[in-house]
């Protein structure tokens, strides 16, 4: 690609810090995977964005499947050039949208596991009183199952996020979108047991809630690295990471309230469709509802239920 091609990406990256204010990782993500594409671009033998076609790109899509990309990524990709081919067409007089017709390859849609309530339970009421670590790794694990975070909400936090008097936490999740989502009591607690302990090791002027021995804020892999060390310890017979924790909290919340809605509030889910996907009941909890909610379902007045089949 041209040097010229170069600075239209560049211009693009700039336009999602500073404009739109896309988190690092996002725009790190739209980075490599033009990056990518300008490559094969390369070797293919087209040197501007703008002689890139959709038949192109979609045989660019195409030989990166062939190598073992999923098909998740590959939508992904697709989804990221979409946006610079919109954005190019407005600033940068592209002829034509080189993604217009062109499809990423179908991905199945696995149900992502699930802790059920009893193994949640064994994996976050750790002995706290263990060590400086255990102590905050209890309210680590806690806030995770109590409120759905993400791994970066958790990590971002500081001590004015959270208000231990009204149960509440402040998170800062996708598209630097804020949202306020409840502490449980249990929660609570190992927090304010935390923070007593806090002070030993905190920096400081450090404003992170999670810190380490240094006194500095706790990495994301330092954090990841707590839940599968604890999940060990635990004898939970799979890999222990904060998404599990989360999709624990969203599907147990699920399956006693029914409330998809307040869940995907709760979660900071732009679209109810992403709700739907990452929660999920079991068939016999789908039937229970079934049977109780459903007007063709309920009994009449002789005893005899009605055909769930019936139109």
């Amino acid at each position: 690609m041209t040097p010229q091609s170069d600075a239209t990406r560049e211009r693009f990256l700039d336009h999602l810090t500073r404009i739109r204010r896309l988190s690092r990782h996002t725009v790190a993500a739209y980075r490599r995977d033009l990056e990518t594409l300008a490559r094969w671009c390369t070797a293919a033998g087209i040197t501007t964005w703008g002689d890139l076609t959709p038949a192109a790109l979609t045989r660019y899509l195409a030989e990166r499947h062939h190598r073992g990309i999923s098909a998740r990524s590959l939508a992904r990709t697709l989804a990221a050039l979409r946006t610079f081919s919109r954005w190019s067409l407005r600033h940068e007089a592209w002829p034509t949208n080189p993604t217009r017709g062109v499809r990423a390859p179908k991905s199945v849609r696995r149900l992502p596991p699930c802790l059920d309530v009893d193994e949640t339970a064994r994996l976050v009421e750790i002995d706290s009183s263990t060590s400086l670590e255990a102590c905050r790794d209890r309210a680590i694990l806690e806030l995770f199952y109590s409120s759905g975070l993400r791994l970066g909400e958790l990590a971002a936090l500081d001590l004015g996020d959270i208000d231990l008097g009204e149960r509440l936490v402040r998170v800062t999740g996708k598209g630097s979108k804020s949202r306020i989502v409840p502490v449980g009591h249990k929660a609570q607690a190992a927090i304010q047991v935390w923070l007593q302990r806090r002070a030993e090791i905190a920096a400081p002027g450090e404003p992170a809630i999670f810190v380490t021995r240094r006194g500095g804020r706790m990495a994301h892999r330092s954090i990841e690295a707590r839940l599968a060390h604890w999940g060990h310890r635990r004898g939970l017979n799979r890999r222990i990471h904060p998404h599990l924790l989360r999709h624990a909290f969203a599907t147990h919340l699920l399956e006693s309230s029914g409330d998809l809605c307040a869940v995907q509030e709760l979660l900071g889910h732009a679209s109810l469709a992403t709700t739907q996907i990452y929660t999920h009941l079991d068939f016999q909890h789908l039937a229970h509802t079934y049977d109780q909610a459903h007007p063709r379902a309920q009994r009449q007045h002789d005893g005899d239920k009605i055909d769930r089949r019936e139109p």
